[in-house]
């Protein structure tokens, strides 16, 4: 039997080194796996799961782990992002030392250069850290979908004496090449790092998978303050945590692993790098399965975001061939199905389908309007979109890749500039049909 009598304890020791700890998310990827899908804006300001942004995620569990400092690196087209956290995260309290700070690129180093890694990313910053006077620092990425709670990784980080912690989960070899890959001792310690490597390692005892770095570092500041300095006045450095501090400091310094496991039945965790069109689309149309592993409705973990003041769903029409229906579907506030059907797919916020389409396998996100007799399948159809009646992607590839972009996995990526549309020019607004 477990000792309750210990939980108390633990969780005191928990918030007391959440209050000790500032989050930096880097937000400045470009994201370019992911084609013109980022073409107007940053790859954690992409649109996921009917309502949320990718960097909803991170911030709610920073928020949900008790780490209410939090400072948002951003670079690349970030004004969506802006926009995005200025409307979702501003319910903090300056008053009790809680916010999320907009940190844009300032070129504030004497090369005046814009962000030319990770590490230099923070080292451009180090004034505006050293200001907040963390004990402990905890870097994470603001573009991959999971939830975690990061409490529990602090407690690990100093009960172990370690100068920095990294985030790992196991995955298959074939896919590791995408990440950091390390080995580890019985103990933990990190003994080994290489950045994408053409040929990764299985782990000792399980062939074929390999541990894999998640992003998340967890530092000790004194650690992190002299490594970053050190790195900066490298000329050989490419100033990446992954290709240049971790490996760079693992046999002078003590680093650790901590693998990010289910609390219930300790195997790998739920998390997903949405960084290309296949891997975006198939996270999110795993939300439409009936017991998702991603629970989006766990009262006890809220992913925070920010939500538009859209009327309910509405579905319209109850006539042969003619019913407006969703199987297996997300449907997001505003949405009118007149007469339409969805079998697994996500619409987002104020979206309407006219009457006998037929919408399968696809993620549609806001403001889009599709005409009536469309098919669409395995589409990801950008914001404000507007599919003509009678239109039919999915079930031709070769004519689809003449006016779309087609994934190897045969996704379709469907934007209003390939279908000749400069929503720029005109309200954005959307076109709502009458229902007839």
């Amino acid at each position: 039997m477990a000792d309750n009598t210990k939980e108390p304890h633990r969780m005191k020791m928990a918030g007391d080194l959440s209050r000790k700890t500032l989050a930096l998310v880097l937000a400045g990827g470009e994201g370019s796996r992911l084609k013109n899908l980022t073409r107007n804006r940053a790859k954690p300001a992409v649109p996921f799961g009917g309502k949320y942004r990718i960097i909803d995620f991170t911030l709610s569990n920073c928020v949900n782990s008790g780490i209410r400092r939090i400072g948002v690196l951003t670079q690349y087209k970030a004004d969506s992002l802006i926009r995005h956290l200025q409307r979702a995260w501003s319910f903090m309290r300056a008053e009790v030392s809680e916010f999320v700070e907009i940190i844009p690129a300032q070129q504030r180093t004497e090369k005046k250069e814009w962000y030319q890694g990770t590490a230099d990313a923070l080292y451009q910053n180090i004034d505006i850290f050293r200001r907040h006077d963390p004990e402990y620092v905890i870097v994470l990425g603001g573009d991959h979908v999971y939830k975690m709670d990061y409490s529990e990784m602090l407690s690990q980080h100093v009960r172990s004496g370690a100068d920095f912690t990294v985030a790992c989960i196991e995955v298959p070899v074939e896919e590791a090449s995408a990440f950091g890959v390390m080995s580890v001792d019985e103990d933990m310690n990190i003994t080994e790092f290489r950045e994408k490597p053409a040929q990764p390692d299985s782990m000792p005892g399980k062939p074929g998978i390999a541990l894999v770095s998640m992003g998340i570092y967890v530092f000790s500041r004194d650690f992190l303050f002299e490594s970053l300095s050190e790195d900066a006045n490298s000329d050989h450095s490419s100033h990446d945590f992954g290709k240049d501090i971790i490996p760079t400091y693992i046999h002078t310094a003590k680093g650790i692993a901590y693998p990010f496991r289910n609390y219930y039945n300790n195997e790998p965790a739920y998390w997903r790098d949405v960084g290309t069109l296949h891997s975006y689309w198939k996270a999110n149309m795993e939300l439409c399965e009936v017991e998702p592993e991603l629970n989006l409705y766990d009262r006890n973990w809220p992913v925070w975001t920010y939500q538009p003041q859209y009327p309910p769903a509405k579905f319209v029409f109850d006539d042969e061939g003619r019913r407006g229906e969703a199987i297996d579907s997300l449907i997001s506030a505003g949405c009118i199905l007149s007469g339409a059907r969805l079998k697994r797919s996500i619409l987002f916020f104020a979206t309407t389908v006219g009457e006998r389409s037929l919408v399968k396998d696809s993620i549609i996100l806001p403001k889009v309007s599709i005409g009536r007799n469309c098919r669409l399948s395995k589409c990801v159809v950008d914001k404000a979109c507007v599919i003509p009646d009678g239109t039919i992607i999915g079930e031709n590839r070769e004519e689809d890749a003449k006016r779309f972009y087609v994934s190897e996995e045969g996704i379709t990526l469907v934007t209003p500039e390939m279908l000749g549309q400069n929503v720029r020019s005109r309200d954005k607004e959307m076109i709502w049909r009458m229902q007839t």
